[in-house]
């Protein structure tokens, strides 16, 4: 999100559907992290769905940066693959 010491601000509203990390403004001046996926962009406000389920909304104007980051992958199951005589 940072390019040589700046925030760059690199999700549109075709993003709709991708897993995102958004910087976004706090109002006692300092940064959070969110990331999640882009449910809705509508009236300059972002849903994201956290991977808790959770959702969040977010104002376009308080995102400081943001990304498209890639899914996240799937979790193995059942642990080590059985052993070969």
């Amino acid at each position: 999100m940072h390019m040589r010491g700046r925030l760059v601000h690199r999700i549109v509203p075709d993003d709709v559907g991708q897993r995102v990390s958004v910087r976004i403004r706090l109002p006692e001046g300092g940064f959070t992290d969110i990331v999640g996926v882009v449910e809705s962009w509508a009236d300059h406000v972002l849903t994201l769905r956290r991977r808790d389920g959770s959702s969040v909304e977010v104002a376009e104007s308080d995102i400081a940066a943001s990304r498209v980051v890639p899914p996240v992958p799937p979790r193995r199951r059942g642990g080590r693959p059985p052993e070969t005589p």
